[in-house]
């Protein structure tokens, strides 16, 4: 497919069109400094549809784009497919010979380190470990314990080390919890009960719970059989949330009814006394019109004493893609980062020009706006120091008026003075999902 091929489809125009090359460049030219400390691989995947166009933006296969810092040079940036068996057989994931095949993944969706292992993620299929240099080592189902999906969004424990995961189906179990030790090995797995077929993309963890969102985006056959997005939104699916120990079982849970709404992304959960507090981007509904509305940052509040859920949202900026940093995943947060969206558009999603950074102590926001023409993906924390807010926020930014991308650093005490930073890379890197930092 060419770089930029005009389709009828919102996903595949403009920067969501997927790019042709797999490329490799060296010695990247620096505008600014890059900061000393940073010393590490930035890595960002997405999809890339490989021989034809897909029926939806998340149905692409998996391109990972990467950008190797060290002592304050960009010293290389490349883009690799994941080297799945729908590359490697040049097949789609409609194709027959691929259903209930776990390993047929487009793992297009996050990376993630743990256990010194990278791995590149989605959430029907199995993981596939990649390399510090974007290699493919191949699919992982941790010594053949893992017998189901696995989540794009897994928890890594600062504290403990553990990672915390689950997998949904469209068949029966539709949700199985999984814990692995610090070492990388699955040592629990636990079927949760939810109510249906649901979509679940991602979930929340504290340091002492598991936050399961069993919400109103169901599975639905009619669509499934067209080769389209297999989910759809209900009006008669109840909207809860279901709190588990994290080393319990579903004897354990308690579930929490809540106002209808759709999450796909939390920006963290952590435990308050006898409460769990979850902060998330949250819709109110999600494909009754495309994107419908745009997600505000809003809070949760279970409490495990009475039974009851209490709600609020925190801000008025429309937000996807909400991080903390990694070391207060689980605990209690002060600071949180997102992009803008601008929602509202049954022609897909619309990201806007802007970073935003919350102050949920003084319940304000700040602003990085990058202008007209100019949208980052997902903002990536990269600690240096021991407070929080220590350290620098990481996009890949998206430049209209060149049909070129950057890679951008900004201060995270102040994100509003601009990037301290900016990496001319060497081919436009299309809209994606998720990224890392993995410090060296």
């Amino acid at each position: 497919m060419a770089d930029g091929a005009a389709t009828t489809s919102w996903w595949l125009k403009g920067n969501f069109a997927p790019v042709e090359r797999e490329v490799e460049a060296f010695d990247l030219p620096v505008t600014g400094a890059l900061p000393p400390e940073l010393s590490g691989v930035f890595m960002r995947t997405g999809p890339n549809p490989a021989r034809e166009p897909s029926a939806h933006w998340f149905l692409g296969d998996g391109m990972i784009h990467g950008v190797r810092i060290e002592k304050g040079k960009a010293r290389w940036y490349r883009n690799r497919y994941v080297r799945t068996p729908l590359i490697e057989r040049g097949i789609l994931t409609r194709d027959p010979s691929v259903f209930g095949d776990k390993r047929a993944s487009t793992a297009n969706t996050n990376i993630i380190r743990h256990a010194r292992r990278i791995f590149a993620l989605e959430e029907a299929h199995f993981p596939y470990e990649i390399d510090g240099e974007l290699k493919t080592k191949g699919c992982v189902d941790f010594d053949g314990r893992l017998k189901t999906a696995f989540t794009a969004h897994p928890k890594i424990c600062p504290l403990t080390g553990e990672m915390l995961a689950f997998g949904y189906s469209f068949m029966p179990p539709y949700c199985v919890y999984h814990r692995f030790d610090r070492e990388g090995r699955l040592v629990q797995s636990e079927e949760i009960p939810v109510g249906g077929p649901v979509m679940m993309h991602d979930f929340c963890a504290t340091r002492t719970k598991v936050v399961f969102m069993d919400l109103p985006i169901v599975f639905d056959m009619a669509s499934a059989m067209q080769g389209g997005m297999p989910y759809k939104w209900s009006d008669d699916y109840p909207a809860r949330l279901g709190v588990m120990p994290r080393e319990g079982t579903a004897r354990n849970l308690k579930w929490f009814s809540i106002p209808y709404c759709y999450v796909f992304h939390p920006l963290n959960a952590y435990d308050d006394g006898e409460a769990v507090v979850l902060d998330v981007a949250r819709y109110e509904k999600m494909w009754v019109k495309g994107f419908d509305v745009p997600a505000h940052l809003h809070r949760f509040r279970l409490d495990l004493s009475t039974g009851l859920a209490r709600s609020e949202q925190l801000d008025d900026h429309p937000i996807e893609f909400p991080r903390v940093a990694d070391a207060k995943a689980g605990l209690e947060h002060r600071y949180g980062y997102a992009i803008t969206t601008h929602g509202d558009d049954e022609a897909g999603f619309n990201l806007g020009s802007e970073i935003v950074k919350f102050d949920l102590a003084r319940g304000s926001a700040s602003v990085a706006r990058l202008g007209k023409g100019r949208f980052p993906s997902e903002a990536v924390h990269a600690a240096a120091g021991k407070g929080e807010d220590d350290g620098y926020l990481l996009s890949i930014v998206y430049d209209a008026s060149r049909n070129a991308s950057d890679f951008l650093v900004f201060d995270a005490t102040d994100i509003a003075k601009g990037p301290v930073a900016t990496v001319a890379l060497p081919q436009r890197v299309p809209f994606g999902f998720h990224g890392a930092w993995f410090a060296d």
